[in-house]
Parts: C-alpha cells; structure tokens; sequence
C-alpha cells in the first residue's frame, strides 16, 4: 500500500478519534448538562418504581420490569444532547478552522458521536448500579448480556448520528436541544414503563411498530431471559436503517452548511 493510499484511509479515522477526545473534553466543561444526563433516567426510574409502581401490573416486580426501558431512555436523552454540539460547532465558527486543518465533516461528526457513546457508557452503568440497589436483578447470560449491550450501543450510534442531522438542521442550540424533548416522549408510547395491551386500542398499532419497542423487547427478553425470537433483528434492522439514513443526510447538510 502505498504512502498516499495509507494515509487517505488512517487519515479519517485518526481525525474521529481526536474529535472523539476533544469532544469528552467539552463534556468535562459542561458538568451541568452531564449531571443532567446521568441523574435525570435515575431519577425517573425511582419515581416510577417508588410512586407508580405498586399500581401497575406487569406480571413481575416493577423494577424488573421498567429498567430497560430506564436503559433506553437514558441512552436516547444522552445521544440526544449530540444535537447541541454540532449546533453549536456550526454557529462557533470552529468548523472553518477543522477544514483549514483538512479534516474533514464525518470525522467532525464522528467524534460528537463517539463522545456520545462514551458519555452514555457512564450513564448506563449508574443507571445498573441504582437498579441493583433497588432490587433489579437479571437472569441472563454472558451471550445474552453482550447481545443487549451490542443492540444497545447500536442504538446509542444510530440515534446519536441522527442527532447529528438535527444539529445541522437548525441554527441554534437551543433549538437544537427541543430534539432531547422529543427522544424523552418516544419511549413512553412504547413497552418501556407499562404493557402495550394496556394503552388505548388506538394507539397499538403505533406503539407496537415503532423503533423503541423492539429495542426495549430485546433488552428485557435479554436480560431476562425470555425468549425474543426475532426481536433483536428487527431492533437492529431499525438502528441500521436509522443509522444510513442520517450518515447520507449529515454528509449532505455538512456540505450545503459549509459551501
């Protein structure tokens, strides 16, 4: 392989990882907001086991029955904050400086979405911990739990990249930030935190064919131990199409944004 071609292929990759490291730093800076990312999922699963809880039937202990979708939750309002960064990337003025350095868009867009995954592996692990604490106990095994995690981090990824869109898409952070709303909503009309057969009969059809709930299927019959059938492949089957969907969008608004 030639010098030329080598670099045109590492060149890339070393440029995500130091946008990656550079966007973890940010992250160090701004300890509101990961604060807020991290207690926000705790703080909802306690007061959903602790307040609503007892007065739900779920077949299980509640905590057991609500983490993953605690899980999804935490991973979709913490992918969801990408949207700022890229937001506020483009309005900074910073972007001209990564072209003048040749580095090119993906990478830019690569690390927000690495740093993402990074901050989320954080937040779910204190998400687990406050679980077990309070009585989640799973039953699964080493496959089943590097399966969850797999489909999890696909997620993360796909969600993150699709953040990335927003971001380019409006022209402020804060703006930006109204996505982080939406992904909190998304989750509820799901099997996250009550069974879809006890929702209004209207709303099924919804609740069984959008993208979270065979994501959180997958993660409760993994964890669990419950048979999941073809679950897992149609959750990925959504994060893949998500994921190629907002790689082709992002690479084109970069280059609208930035011509």
């Amino acid at each position: 392989m030639s010098d030329a071609l080598r670099f045109s292929v590492t060149a890339p990759v070393a440029h995500s990882l130091t946008m990656a490291g550079r966007g973890i730093r940010l992250s160090r800076r701004n300890l509101d907001a990961v604060i807020t990312s991290m207690l926000l999922p705790v703080m909802l699963m306690l007061v959903f086991v602790y307040f609503f809880g007892g007065a739900i039937n779920t077949g299980t202990e509640y905590v057991t029955y609500v983490v993953p979708g605690v899980l999804l939750l935490c991973a979709g309002f913490g992918s969801a904050t990408t949207a700022v960064g890229v937001s506020e990337d483009m309005k900074g003025g910073i972007i001209d400086r990564f072209r003048s350095l040749d580095i090119g868009g993906i990478p830019i867009l690569a690390g927000h979405v690495v740093a993402s995954a990074a901050r989320n592996l954080v937040s779910t692990a204190l998400v687990l911990g406050v679980a077990f604490l309070i009585g989640f106990r799973p039953s699964t095994t080493v496959p089943g739990a590097l399966a969850a995690a797999g489909i999890l981090l696909a997620f993360i990824v796909a969600v993150s990249w699709l953040s990335a869109v927003v971001g380019l898409l409006v022209r402020s952070p804060e703006a930006a930030g109204g996505f982080t709303f939406f992904m909190m909503f998304l989750p509820y009309p799901s099997s996250a935190f009550v069974p879809v057969d006890t929702m209004p009969s209207w709303l099924h059809g919804f609740a069984d064919h959008q993208p979270v709930t065979p994501v959180i299927e997958s993660l409760r019959g993994l964890l669990l131990g419950f048979p999941v059938g073809s679950t897992p492949w149609v959750a990925l089957a959504w994060c893949a199409g998500t994921l190629t969907v907002a790689l082709g969008l992002s690479g084109a608004l970069f280059r609208a944004r930035t011509a």
